[in-house]
């Protein structure tokens, strides 16, 4: 059986703007905190939040480490006061498809998504 595309796209734009949970269906992807990876061992918070820090307002620099040898594990998290601040450095950090280099690393960004 075919289903008509605009029967579909009509009724998917209808149930997505009038379900409860529209938004645990329809992520939408706006937050305050970017996940960093490949980040180099090396790298250590101020690395990361001068890297950023030209692109808003940050709240918080977090590298993750390993506890035995203090050295980084290859990501971390920075979270900005704004959402539009956090979008900003998530796209100039991505510029024209370029990955941005930090410590010799080509790092990749994206929105942190809570834990459930």
């Amino acid at each position: 059986m075919r289903l008509n595309p605009t029967l579909t796209n009509a009724t998917n734009l209808l149930f997505k703007n009038s379900c409860p949970f529209s938004p645990l269906l329809f992520p939408r992807h706006s937050s305050t905190n970017l996940l960093v990876t490949g980040l180099s061992y090396d790298t250590n918070e101020t690395v990361l939040r001068d890297a950023f820090e030209q692109h808003g307002e940050i709240i918080e620099v977090k590298v993750i480490c390993d506890h035995v040898t203090g050295k980084s594990k290859g990501y971390g998290f920075v979270r900005f006061t704004t959402e539009t601040s956090a979008a900003t450095g998530r796209k100039e950090m991505h510029k024209k498809g370029f990955l941005q280099i930090i410590d010799g690393r080509r790092i990749r960004v994206c929105y942190a998504h809570k834990q459930a």
